[in-house]
């Protein structure tokens, strides 16, 4: 049997328990497509994951293989498939049972959509955990609607600076929290109000708010429901709001979330990235061999989109 790259952890902790490893590639079952990885990226739940703060992957789950985000190319398919060929350029989230610093992974039909082709195949790997998860806050869990105002707490990370565009798209006002250097990014990504989170105070400015994105949680989370007008609601990707607090302020319930995959919401981002409508920030690039680094700049923080994992060739 083949062997391939991966990087995986054996136990939890810091940087050091990154293990570059050798490892057999999978092999697809009937339902399943294998991919050659071009390119993964990383995002805050590897660390989490790689701590052992992340509760899906317990102690049981050990070796893993880190990464959420998958851009490559279909190397074989099962006999079921039928939404893709050998040769199709895809990207995907796997479930958490997978992991994408590796340069094989085996994927359901439910997990991938065609890859967008406005962009490099690489570059698309910054894309699906981060705008999946602003994707489904936004919309499948926050009801955004046109017209409506909401304020994104962190909206120049991974996954705010997705939100920020999705939500003007959609013809929302954004209003979007970030740090005073951030401030001409968000307004590029098309916020309405960016406010500088350590000069301003949100509550001054922000007001009648239908939907919070708080991608931040603890105080931030806490400060939020006094600017949510009657019926509006909070949605967190890293706290669950409390239900005491949303009746009190005449909120909706709220909720914590975790984006899952699906193939439907990758194929609508795909189309607005294909049109020009949302455009995916690469801060900066790194290739496998050195993806300790890429998760210790992320962890560092103030980074102005996504942190690019190479495994083939950027370019094509």
């Amino acid at each position: 049997m083949s062997n391939m790259k991966a990087v995986r952890i054996h136990n939890f902790g810091g940087l050091d328990t990154l293990s570059h490893d050798v490892v057999t590639v999978p092999r697809p079952t009937a339902d399943e497509v294998l991919v050659r990885l071009t390119a993964t990226s990383v995002n805050p739940v590897d660390y989490k994951m790689r701590e052992g703060k992340f509760p899906p992957v317990k102690a049981d789950n050990l070796p893993y293989i880190l990464g959420r985000d998958v851009a490559g190319q279909v190397v074989a398919i099962g006999s079921d498939i039928t939404l893709a060929n050998v040769g199709d350029a895809i990207y995907a989230m796997p479930g958490f049972d997978r992991g994408t610093y590796a340069e094989y992974i085996v994927l359901k039909e439910e997990e991938f959509g065609a890859a967008p082709s406005r962009i490099t195949l690489a570059d698309a790997a910054a894309v699906p955990l981060a705008a999946l998860t602003a994707w489904q806050g936004l919309f499948e869990h926050g009801k955004l609607e046109k017209g409506q105002r909401v304020l994104i707490h962190g909206g120049s990370g991974g996954v705010g600076h997705f939100a920020v565009q999705f939500a003007k798209a959609e013809g929302a006002t954004v209003f979007a929290t970030g740090s005073s250097d951030a401030r001409n990014f968000l307004v590029g990504l098309g916020a309405d109000r960016a406010i500088d989170y350590k000069a301003e105070r949100f509550e001054e400015i922000a007001n009648d708010i239908d939907l919070v994105l708080d991608l931040i949680g603890g105080e931030t989370q806490e400060r939020s429901w006094s600017i949510l007008r009657r019926g509006g609601m909070i949605i967190s990707s890293v706290e669950e709001p409390d239900a005491a607090k949303a009746h009190a302020a005449g909120a909706l319930p709220g909720k914590r979330y975790t984006a899952h995959p699906s193939r439907e919401d990758l194929t609508e981002i795909a189309a607005l990235i294909d049109t020009d409508v949302v455009k995916v920030v690469i801060a900066r690039c790194f290739d496998l061999d050195h993806v300790n680094e890429a998760q210790a700049t992320l962890e560092k923080g103030g980074v102005q989109g996504k942190l690019l994992v190479t495994i083939g060739d950027r370019s094509a």
